[in-house]
C-alpha cells in the first residue's frame, strides 16, 4: 500500500474517502476538509494532502458537465488571485512542522471555521473584487492544510447566492486552488510515487462517491445537507484535537 499504510488504516481513508466526495458531490465544498479530518485520527495527514488536491482536479472532471454555465467567474479569478499570494507563504510554514502540530493546526482550523459557517452569520453589503481578494488570501494561508474551501464557504454562504451557482463556483474556485498549491507541494517534496499510486487507487471511490452525492442534489436542497456537512466537520475537528492531547 502506498505511504505504507496498514490494511485497517487503509480500509478507514477508503470510507473517509467515499463520503467525502460524496458530499462535494453534493454541497460542492469539504472534500478536503473532511477527508483531511478524519486522516488525521489515523494517519499523518500531511503526505496525503497532493493526494486529495489532485482528487479534486479529477472530481471537477466528473462533474464539468453538469456545473457550466452556472459558474461565477468574476468571483472565481479575484478569490484565486488572492489565494496565489498567501500560498507559498503557507506552504513553507505547513512542511516545517512535525506530525501532531500538523494534527493542531488542521483541526484547530476546521473547528473555528465550521462555527462561523454554524453560527448563520450574513453581509449586509455588496462585495467587490477587493473582498472576494481577501478572502482568496485567507483561503490560500488555510490550503496548506487542505481545508481552504471552508473560509470561502463561509463567506458565499452569507450572501444571497443560489444553490447552483453557489455549488459550481465553489468547484472551479477549488479546482484552481489546488492547481496552484499542488506545484509547491511537489517543490517541498511532497508529491511522490505514493501519491500517484494512491490517486489511481482513489479513482472509483471518488467517482462513486461524486455520482451518488451529485444524484442527491439534484432531488433535494443543499442547504440541508450542507448544515449537516458542517456539523460532521466539527465533530471531526474536536475529535482530531482530542486524539493529540490524550497522546500528551
Amino acid at each position: 500500500m502506498p505511504f505504507d499504510l496498514g490494511p485497517g488504516t487503509a480500509a478507514a481513508l477508503a470510507f473517509a474517502l467515499l463520503g467525502a466526495a460524496y458530499v462535494r458531490g453534493y454541497s460542492g465544498f469539504g472534500f478536503s476538509a473532511i477527508f483531511i479530518a478524519s486522516a488525521a485520527l489515523v494517519t499523518n495527514p500531511l503526505p496525503l494532502i497532493p493526494v486529495v488536491f489532485a482528487c479534486e482536479v479529477l472530481m471537477t472532471v466528473f462533474q464539468a458537465r453538469q456545473i457550466r454555465g452556472h459558474v461565477d467567474w468574476r468571483r472565481v479569478l479575484w478569490m484565486l488571485l488572492g489565494a496565489a499570494v498567501a500560498l507559498p507563504f503557507s506552504v513553507t510554514v505547513m512542511l516545517s512542522v512535525g506530525e501532531d502540530t500538523a494534527r493542531i493546526t488542521i483541526s484547530a482550523m476546521i473547528l473555528v471555521l465550521s462555527l462561523v459557517l454554524l453560527t448563520g452569520w450574513t453581509l449586509k453589503t455588496r462585495i467587490g473584487p477587493w473582498g472576494h481578494g481577501g478572502v482568496g488570501v485567507i483561503s490560500g494561508m488555510c490550503n496548506s492544510a487542505g481545508i481552504g474551501g471552508l473560509p470561502v464557504a463561509a463567506f458565499m454562504s452569507a450572501q444571497p447566492i443560489e444553490a447552483t451557482i453557489f455549488r459550481a463556483t465553489m468547484i472551479v474556485y477549488l479546482t484552481g486552488l489546488d492547481l496552484i498549491t499542488l506545484p509547491l507541494l511537489w517543490a517541498g517534496g511532497l508529491v511522490t510515487w505514493d501519491t500517484a499510486i494512491a490517486l489511481a487507487l482513489a479513482c472509483p471511490i471518488i467517482g462513486a462517491g461524486i455520482w451518488l452525492g451529485s444524484r442527491q442534489f439534484l432531488s433535494a436542497s443543499p442547504s440541508t445537507f450542507r448544515r449537516f456537512a458542517v456539523m460532521l466537520l466539527l465533530t471531526l475537528a474536536v475529535l482530531g484535537l482530542a486524539r493529540v492531547f490524550l497522546r500528551m
